[in-house]
Formats: structure tokens, C-alpha cells, sequence
């Protein structure tokens, strides 16, 4: 059947589910790609300015709460609907996009992130569900294709309109994600609808209490085989490494690359653009550079999948793990904006093969009568990944990179006296009286930090963990799998 004929096959509802996930990740990346930037810039600047350790607190413990959280709600949007269950998640990201500009602590913050990962949790199992409800065996690999065409297309078009929005101020970023997700109630009111489900009638009939336990229990049983539990803890490691590119890699390039290089390449070759996403200080945001990483997977993807169909599952996730660890690695080493451009697609090669063959191995693996028990059990490595994520791009990262606690060792060691951070006296006031005390500029102090300190050494630090994940499940694949 040609893809015409196969097009014709999905049904409204199909390409309503897709439209929504492409508004849901627009409002998710738009602001997620600089929420750590947020959390943790200047308080004159308007964002937070907590310390990177309550950053890694935050962005890792909220989001393996958002990745356990599915197992409960599906199980819930069975009972009450789907459609129900949007507009519970629906109203759940509206309103608290529009609470966050209002909380400053750390505690009220940790709160309403807890609170929209809640929100997530509710949405992200049944979009997913309801392409595989309105395709078949036929259609679903094109189906699903679309799907993940529709996300990367939503996570690319945020962070552009979010860095637009920044400019003038950072509630706007939230305000914009809550106006993008609010787009989904028109689409869930007016033209999605519950797919048809056929309900055995000779089934019992569970409450959620019962289906809860049932389902903890089928997981208890799916990780009492060891081989597949430590493929989910060898997996973490993969995911520790990736998440650095949200959690680390926006702080770096805003504290330590020069952007002005990309800016003036830019102005070079296509001067329209770089008046579109320059600063007023001839500089290039951070979420723009990062955003290269979703037009890399949306231009290339189809020609990396075709490659790696080729080799066996666990083979391409080895190679994608170790050419993504190289590439992420690579663009928390330099000051250069372009030299991590040019990483960054090293990063997304290995990243669209090492990625999407995750859930196809554990499928494959899984015993015919646990394939979803098995794929479900995908999310356990994505929780631990956030946790030890952020535990990275918190403390690790805060001692070894973090430009502000690296001006206060150098501020102790030379016995100048200024005053502690806080509500009176910002990072910014900090860094330049820091400047100032030293008789230096500002990028002559960045400079000298760099030079004596070696924040780049974190780079080290993810090329490891990536490199160590890649090794590990090369021997498991040649000691376990190959020898069972």
C-alpha cells in the first residue's frame, strides 16, 4: 500500500492527538530549554538565582516524578477517559505556567514544578496511546513516525519563541507556554474524541486502587529478571549523560562561551537572522544555540534511522551512546559558539541512534505476553537518569564550573572583602565588584576564571559517564546476552 493510501487510513482523531503534542512540546521546550538559566541567572535580571546545586534538585528530583508519575495515570485516564484526563492535564500546565513568575522561593518553586510535572504525567501517556489506538499493524510505523516528527517540531519552534519573549521579560516565557498549551483546549473540546476501546465483558472489573497494585505488582515481576533490570540501570547512564544538555549546558554558554562569534558569522552571512536572535550586546541567547540540536534531529533523522535499521538495536545504542557522550562533551569544553555548533551535531547523530532504539530493544527483549509491561518499565531509567542528572549539573558542577562559586574561592583566596549574595546584593553585583576589586573587566575576570580554573574540566565528567555507559553495555551485550 503506498503512503498515500496509508495516510488516508488515520482517522481525525490521529492527527488531532499530533497536533496537540506538537503544542504541549512547544509549551514544554520553550520553556524547559532555559529553565535551568532561570532558576539560577541574576535576580536583577529577573530570574531566581539560586545556586546549582537547588537547580539540580529541582530540574531532577521534579522530572523523575514526571517520568514515574505515567505509571499511576495511565491507569487512571483508563477509568475517567481520555478526554477527561487532557482536560484535567490541560488545566493543570495552564494555570501553573501562569503561578510560576509569581514564586521565588525555593521551596514554593520545587512546589509548582512538582505540581506541572503532575500536569505532564496526566498528558504524556495518552497521546502515545491513542496513536497506537487509531493505527494498525499496517499503519503505525508511519504513524508513529508523524508522532515524533510532531515532537521534534514542537521542540524546536519553543525555545524560538521563548527567546523571543525573554527579551523583555522572563514571565513572558511562561506566559507564552501558557498560551500555547491553552491552544489543546479547543483541540480536545472540539475535535478530539476518546478512542473506540473494546471492553471484554467476561473481564473483571478493577477499581483504580486494585489496578494500581496490579500494575506495581506486574513491574515488581518484570524487574525480577536481572538482565533486564541492569539493562535499565546501564540505560541511566546514558540518560545522566543527555540530561546534561538541559541542565548543564544552558548555564555554560551563558556564563563562559562567546557567542559574539556566532553573532558576527552570522552578520557575515545572513545579517537578517542575526538581528532576529542577536542581543543588543551582539550576542547570541543560549537557547538558540542549543535549539541547532532539534533542527539537526528534524533534517536528519530519517537518514540516521535508515543507517542505524541496519545494525542490531544494542549495537546502535552502544555507537549512539559514545558518539552523543563525544558531542555533549565537546560543547562543555570550549568558549567557541561555533565550535559547539559543529558538536552539537555530533551529539544529535548519536543521539537519533542511540535514543529512539532504547524502547525498540526492550521490546524485542520483552516476553511476548510483557511487551508493554516491558516498554512501560522504559520510564525507570529516565527518573533515575533526572535524579543522577541533576546531582551532576547541581554539585558536581557547581564545584568544578560554576562561574560565581569560582570568583568566591578566588575572592577568599586574596582576602578581598565583599559582601554575601543576597536579596540586596545580586550574582551581577557580586561578579563585578569582584571585577572591580581586582582591577579587572568583566570578560578579563571570565577570562582569568577560565584560565586558572578550568570550568571546562566538567566536560570530563559527561564524556566519562557517557563513555562508561557505552563500555558497560558492550559487555553486557558480549558476557550476558550473547552467552545466554
Amino acid at each position: 500500500m503506498g503512503i498515500t493510501n496509508v495516510l488516508k487510513k488515520y482517522p481525525t482523531t490521529f492527527w488531532v492527538a499530533n497536533m496537540m503534542e506538537l503544542f504541549e512540546r512547544w509549551a514544554w521546550y520553550g520553556f524547559y530549554i532555559i529553565f535551568a538559566l532561570y532558576l539560577t541567572n541574576s535576580t536583577d535580571e529577573g530570574a531566581l538565582g539560586f545556586s546549582q546545586t537547588q537547580k539540580g534538585l529541582i530540574m531532577g528530583i521534579g522530572t523523575a516524578f514526571l517520568y514515574l508519575l505515567p505509571i499511576l495515570t495511565g491507569a487512571l485516564s483508563d477509568r475517567i477517559g481520555y478526554r477527561k484526563t487532557l482536560f484535567f492535564a490541560y488545566t493543570i500546565y495552564t494555570i501553573v505556567f501562569l503561578l510560576i513568575p509569581i514564586f521565588k522561593s525555593y521551596v514554593t518553586v520545587f512546589a509548582i514544578y512538582l505540581l506541572l510535572a503532575i500536569g505532564a504525567a496526566l498528558f504524556k501517556p495518552i497521546i502515545a496511546a491513542t496513536v497506537t489506538k487509531t493505527t494498525d499493524e499496517e499503519s503505525s510505523s508511519i504513524g508513529f513516525g508523524i508522532f515524533y516528527m510532531m515532537v521534534n517540531i514542537g521542540a524546536f519552534i519553543g525555545p524560538f519563541v521563548t527567546g523571543f519573549v525573554r527579551k523583555y521579560s522572563w514571565d513572558y516565557v511562561f506566559y507564552s507556554s501558557a498560551a500555547v498549551i491553552a491552544v489543546n483546549f479547543i483541540l480536545v473540546a472540539f475535535f478530539y474524541k476518546d478512542p473506540i476501546q473494546k471492553i471484554a465483558t467476561d473481564k473483571p472489573s478493577f477499581t483504580v486502587k486494585q489496578q494500581v497494585s496490579i500494575i506495581f505488582g506486574n513491574i515488581w515481576k518484570a524487574l525480577s529478571d536481572w538482565r533486564f533490570s541492569l539493562f535499565l540501570i546501564i540505560v541511566s547512564g546514558f540518560w545522566t549523560m543527555y540530561l546534561q544538555f538541559y541542565m548543564s549546558l544552558p548555564v555554560f554558554i551563558d556564563q563562559w562561551v562567546n557567542t559574539a562569534i556566532v553573532y558576527d558569522f552570522l552578520v557575515s552571512y545572513w545579517p537578517w537572522l542575526a538581528h532576529q536572535l542577536g542581543t543588543a550586546n551582539g550576542t547570541i541567547p543560549a537557547e538558540y544555540i542549543m535549539n541547532v540540536d532539534a533542527g539537526y534531529i528534524i533534517l536528519f533523522q530519517i537518514a540516521i534511522s535508515y543507517i542505524a535499521m541496519r545494525y542490531k538495536p544494542l549495537s546502535a545504542m552502544i555507537a549512539g551512546i559514545l558518539i552523543a557522550s563525544v558531542g555533549l562533551g565537546l560543547s562543555l569544553s570550549t568558549q567557541n559558539g561555533l565550535f559547539i555548533i559543529v558538536a552539537l551535531l555530533i551529539f544529535s547523530i548519536g543521539e537519533m541512534s542511540s535514543s529512539p532504539k532504547i524502547t525498540e530493544y526492550i521490546g524485542r527483549i520483552a516476553p511476548p505476553d510483557k511487551t508493554a509491561l516491558y516498554i512501560g518499565c522504559s520510564y525507570i531509567p529516565l527518573a533515575l537518569g533526572n535524579i543522577f542528572a541533576g546531582i551532576v549539573s547541581g554539585n558536581v558542577y557547581q564545584n568544578l564550573s560554576d562561574k560565581i562559586t569560582l570568583t568566591q574561592k578566588e575572592i577568599i583566596a586574596r582576602g578581598i572583602d565583599l559582601p554575601a549574595i543576597g536579596e540586596q546584593f545580586t550574582k551581577n553585583d557580586y561578579f563585578r565588584n569582584a571585577a572591580t576589586k581586582m582591577q579587572m573587566s568583566n570578560n578579563q575576570l571570565t577570562q582569568f576564571l577560565w584560565d586558572k580554573y578550568h570550568p571546562s574540566s566538567f566536560w570530563f565528567v559527561v564524556l566519562g559517564i557517557g563513555v562508561s555507559a557505552s563500555a558497560i553495555l558492550f559487555l553486557y551485550d558480549q558476557f550476558i546476552i550473547k552467552k545466554r
